[in-house]
């Protein structure tokens, strides 16, 4: 059992009073943005094959822009706030995306203007949504919920110390559960197993070194907002 004297006590910011609105703000706004994205499968480099099993191109979507950083928000909200706070932003991020999906559901069975001759062209963006948002919404809940429980266990544990340790270990397991759900339920039925098996792949390492690059970045940020939370204590 750790010495109370020798382990830093972990400390959170109540929220009421600092940058907890912004941040919030920017999580949910990258959160719906790259839902739309992420209709749009992307694929980088020349057509290379090994047995069969393709390994070029790389093969990601248009989410892959800005999730991301969604989880260094996560990171953010659950190394400054706790718990109760990142899971506040995880359920209101939630509720956006859902509502999204269902105004962007109702344009697309509206019935358009006479002479407005884009119908098509929405519908093969948009009207595809709520099967992207649904795995989007199952992948986020459960790859943020593990993001923030392991970085706040692992913040209880170690106190103020070690806090790459805690960045890297919360986006590795939450970037798993996240990538697999959202993978699967998004893309199974309409690309091969390859083409799925190689989705999976890219998407999680991209998300990983994202995170591993970023790093300093979200320490300057965590520190600032840190700084700015009056009830840091």
């Amino acid at each position: 059992m750790d010495d109370a004297s020798t382990t830093p006590r972990a400390r959170f910011a109540s929220g009421g009073r600092g940058n907890y609105d912004v941040i919030l703000a920017l999580f949910c706004a990258f959160l719906l943005i790259s839902n739309v994205g992420a209709t749009k499968l992307i694929a980088f480099g020349p057509d290379v094959r090994l047995g069969g099993y393709p390994l070029l191109p790389v093969i990601t979507d248009g989410g892959a822009f800005l999730f991301p950083l969604t989880y260094i928000f996560g990171d953010v909200l659950a190394e400054v706030y706790g718990m109760a706070k990142a899971r506040r932003a995880i359920l209101l991020g939630f509720a956006c995306a859902f509502l999204a999906s269902g105004i962007f559901l109702v344009v697309d069975h509206a019935p358009p203007a006479p002479g407005w001759e884009n119908q098509d062209a929405w519908h093969a963006v948009l009207g595809f949504v709520p099967r992207i948002v649904v795995a989007s919404l199952l992948g986020y809940l459960a790859g943020q919920f593990l993001n923030a429980h392991v970085l706040v266990w692992l913040k209880k544990r170690f106190g103020e110390r070690r806090l790459w340790i805690r960045l890297l270990g919360s986006t590795v397991v939450g970037e798993m559960a996240d990538t697999l759900v959202f993978c699967l339920v998004a893309w199974v039925g309409l690309i091969g197993a390859g083409t799925m098996a190689n989705y999976v792949i890219t998407g999680y390492v991209y998300k990983v070194l994202v995170e591993a690059v970023f790093l300093p970045v979200t320490y300057k940020v965590i520190a600032v907002v840190k700084r700015h939370e009056p009830d840091y204590a």
